[in-house]
């Protein structure tokens, strides 16, 4: 290279090393004005999933309304941008981007699908995009070392289905080879199958002697499942159950009159389960049993009373539900780091302030924990009983 071209490629390089940090610091803050943050939820909203959309954007709107009616933070509102990819994976991806370069979200709250998530995790954290409080437990969620931009609030689908399994080996003195598994043929279905046959190892038992059945998601086609537990016999005492609703209501409507115990998972619209057991009838109530990933909604502990006044006071037409807790616990959180990430947030800055947190009492009989190696705040399982009035209440699960 010649001695004449030098001055011209300096001046080049210190031009790229003046706008880059600029470009970077702007792409980082894409969503913020100096009165608002913008962010983005994925969810379902309509089909068979469209409940756990519905109440996750409702227990995040909640939150956010709340803080806004206080000031905000640091001064700015926060504002929520809500779209709905009906539990379709590749219309899913398409969304998130529309979302990102489009509308320029600062960050994802409350996105709901754990195949749907799945299709747009990756593209998610090669733009930088952080992703908090996502309804779904997927392993796939909770990489170890954990991806520097997904935070988790809530315990995982594994570990929701290995306490199933020793609620049902433990309390209820079923063995565990006559437990079967009954669940959505996707993301959701496999990671619970993935903690039942941790458990199940555990007990020193191989997970194929177990019977395994499915549902395709967004259907209620359960006959197939429904005639695989019943050529069993009675070998079959007990099913863990990872699907929604209306998918459970009908296997256990066809089931339940058998004597078996039903667990499901904490990814359901519990008070519609509730509302369609009662319908048939109390034979069908009285051996269901719910894990959870929050406390009761009903409850009267402090922290659970402020979201059910907060509730009334802005979606006032809306009972407590598990699912609207668990988006308002997840965006306390959310809103607790970015009140740490001070005036001037960016995304790193952000990620840097969720893991400061560390053993925080937000009132839920557990403490909360994040850190550089550590991407999930609970690891707290609840159980719940459905009694024959159609509600439900709190259990041991060991």
């Amino acid at each position: 290279m010649s001695a004449r071209r030098l001055p011209a490629l300096v001046l080049c390089l210190a031009a790229a090393a003046a706008v880059a940090p600029g470009e970077a610091r702007s792409q980082q803050r894409a969503g913020i004005t100096s009165g608002e943050i913008v962010l983005g939820q994925a969810a379902a909203y309509s089909g068979t999933n469209k409940e756990l959309g519905r109440q996750m954007k409702i227990g995040v709107e909640t939150a956010f309304l709340a803080v806004n009616e206080a000031g905000g933070v640091h001064g700015r509102m926060l504002r929520l941008l809500a779209a709905d990819h009906g539990n379709v994976p590749p219309k899913a991806l398409e969304i998130v981007k529309g979302m990102v370069e489009g509308k320029k979200v600062f960050a994802f709250v409350g996105n709901t699908g754990s195949a749907a998530v799945e299709a747009y995790l990756d593209w998610l954290v090669d733009q930088k995009v952080i992703l908090f409080g996502s309804l779904s437990g997927a392993p796939f969620l909770r990489n170890d070392p954990p991806d520097r931009y997904i935070f988790n609030f809530r315990a995982s689908y594994p570990e929701e289905a290995a306490a199933a399994v020793r609620y049902l080996v433990g309390v209820r003195r079923i063995p565990a080879t006559e437990i079967a598994y009954f669940a959505q043929d996707d993301a959701y279905g496999e990671a619970g199958w993935k903690g039942m046959a941790w458990q199940l190892r555990r007990y020193g038992i191989d997970p194929s002697l177990v019977i395994r059945t499915s549902v395709k998601r967004n259907t209620v086609d359960v006959a197939e499942a429904v005639k695989r537990i019943q050529a069993a016999g009675p070998r079959v005492k007990a099913v863990v159950c990872f699907s929604t609703h209306k998918p459970v209501a009908k296997f256990v409507e066809k089931l339940g009159g058998q004597g078996m115990v039903f667990t499901n998972a904490s990814a359901v619209e519990a008070q519609d389960l509730a509302d369609d057991l009662k319908g048939l009838g109390p034979r069908f109530m009285q051996n269901m049993v719910l894990t959870q990933v929050v406390p009761v909604p009903t409850s009267r502990a402090t922290v659970v009373l402020r979201y059910q006044e907060q509730l009334r006071r802005y979606h006032p037409a809306e009972r407590p539900d598990f699912l609207s807790l668990q988006g308002w616990l997840s965006a306390q959180l959310f809103i607790e780091g970015l009140r740490r990430a001070g005036p001037e947030p960016d995304t790193e800055k952000l990620v840097e302030a969720l893991e400061t947190i560390r053993n925080h009492d937000i009132g839920i009989g557990v403490a909360i924990s994040f850190g550089p190696s550590e991407h999930q705040g609970s690891h707290k399982v609840w159980g719940l009983q459905l009694e024959p009035s159609g509600a439900w209440t709190p259990i041991d699960l060991e």
